[in-house]
């Protein structure tokens, strides 16, 4: 299923890897949230984890130019050093609801941290308040 991606670190405009890895990719940007997550520091990214209390993530919705999303897929696995059942994973593509800025909900594709990564994160990590990456500076 060719699904947009949820960016929400640094794939989102403006950051190093949006250049890198984006540009000339996509089809469209626009402005999004992820309900039922929350965001925390990671070494130099974040990690958006799972979460029931209500939780807000800020990002954007990237949709991929048709003949460049095949690549582009393989590229953002391979950046998000996501391996499909591979425990080792930071990260995991899971399809989520999100919601654009004029409301519409758009299911999309999201790296959220793996299992062992987000019971880590829950422990010991540092929050990030706001939901968005950016704030956090």
């Amino acid at each position: 299923m060719r699904l947009p991606f949820f960016v929400y670190g640094t794939l989102r405009p403006g950051e190093h890897n949006h250049a890198l890895f984006l540009h000339g990719r996509t089809g469209s940007e626009e402005p999004g949230l992820l309900p039922g997550a929350v965001l925390y520091e990671g070494p130099g990214y974040p990690y958006a984890v799972a979460d029931a209390d209500g939780g807000t993530v800020t990002g954007e919705i990237v949709t991929a130019r048709p003949e460049a999303y095949d690549g582009l897929l393989v590229l953002l696995d391979r950046l998000e050093e996501y391996v499909p059942g591979d425990p080792r994973s930071l990260y995991e593509r899971v399809q989520r609801e999100v919601t654009a800025a004029d409301g519409r909900t758009v299911r999309a594709w999201v790296y959220l941290a793996a299992p062992a990564v987000a019971t880590r994160l829950r422990r010991r990590g540092k929050l990030i308040e706001s939901g968005d990456w950016r704030a956090r500076r």
